[in-house]
């Protein structure tokens, strides 16, 4: 079971990674359909805030997509060395990533309730990050990977939102995308603590318990 969930995380990580590389990279940014919204609704971006963004979107899908990696025991077992250079990537991805999506919290789209949503995100992003540098710095594994765990479940709110934000469009309409934002903004990261910690407080204490 555990194997199952960790290869449908992994395969939907990658598909959202792979439509954002299209849609920002290989694509104009300023035709992705996020961007039209906000420009529809009069929404001002300035050049700094389509810099701060292309630096959210590519250390934030290196995370997306380094993190299976360091969240696998088999490999880490594997290969402890290639799992610290893994994790020192992943680390450095949530630090700038984490930063500017800050930046980008204070400009979302659905005014205050959106912001705080974003920002806490992120902050949270940065804080669980420093958590789990933390634990393994004095050689807790256990709590590290609990850590590791929680902050991959805010990472994964790249995935969560991009299921949630076309569903509230079926539904909703593009007239309004400023009010059911403003939810997604909390129900992408939300339900992925909420899960993950009764994963860690349910499921994964027996399975720590035994590793050396």
């Amino acid at each position: 079971m555990k194997k199952k969930l960790w290869l449908i995380m992994s395969v939907l990580a990658f598909l959202i990674a792979g439509y954002s590389i299209v849609q920002y990279m290989v694509l104009d940014a300023q035709q992705a359909g996020f961007v039209q919204l906000k420009l529809m609704l009069s929404a001002t971006l300035n050049s700094l805030w389509f810099i701060v963004l292309y630096i959210h979107i590519i250390f934030g899908l290196l995370a997306l997509i380094i993190g299976p990696f360091t969240l696998s025991s088999k490999l880490r077992e594997n290969n402890v060395r290639r799992h610290r250079i893994w994790g020192k990537l992943y680390c450095a991805s949530i630090l700038f990533g984490g930063s500017a999506g800050l930046y980008l919290a204070f400009h979302a789209t659905g005014g205050w309730v959106s912001q705080w949503g974003f920002g806490l995100l992120s902050i949270g992003w940065l804080l669980t990050m420093l958590q789990a540098l933390i634990k393994i710095k004095h050689r807790n594994l256990q709590a590290h990977q609990k850590w590791m765990l929680r902050n991959y479940a805010l990472t994964f709110a790249a995935v969560t939102l991009r299921i949630w934000l076309p569903l509230f469009t079926i539904l909703f309409g593009d007239e309004k995308f400023q009010y059911y934002y403003a939810v997604i903004a909390w129900l992408c990261w939300v339900p992925n603590l909420v899960v993950i910690e009764w994963y860690i407080r349910r499921k994964l204490r027996p399975i720590l318990v035994n590793i050396h």
